[in-house]
């Protein structure tokens, strides 16, 4: 898929992750990609702002203090929010990368992530939001 600079203009990354240098690291990572990238400390910082963005996906952290990413995909999924999920997570093991694929993450990275392959992961997130809109 050709990735022009309009469609990169239009996209979003929502980064939710409690790590504070990991939240700058991917926020320069997508600034750098011409990627549209808004940052949150918490899956509730998240719920809190209008989320109407069209071609967009979230970065999501598993292991949070107060919600986990598995229980904010499923208030994502209570609520209806249509969001393609992408998990990055220190944690991984068969059961966490299960559950992952249980509650519909697009793509699981183990951090540290390699840039390119995660850059990728994102554009095929958000082309199919654009297909789904």
């Amino acid at each position: 898929m050709k990735r022009d600079r309009m469609d990169r203009n239009k996209s979003m990354v929502y980064v939710i992750d409690d790590d504070e240098p990991v939240r700058k690291a991917f926020g320069r990572l997508m600034r750098s990609a011409d990627i549209g990238v808004e940052i949150f400390s918490s899956p509730d910082e998240f719920l809190s702002v209008d989320r109407s963005k069209d071609n967009a996906c979230i970065l999501l952290d598993i292991r949070m203090p107060g919600s986990t990413g598995f229980e904010f995909m499923e208030v994502m999924a209570a609520e209806k929010i249509p969001l393609p999920v992408i998990i990055v997570s220190a944690s991984d093991d068969v059961h966490i990368r299960e559950r992952a694929r249980e509650l519909g993450a697009m793509a699981f990275f183990r951090k540290p992530v390699d840039d390119q392959a995660l850059l990728d992961a994102i554009w095929w997130a958000i082309s199919g939001t654009k297909e789904k809109g």
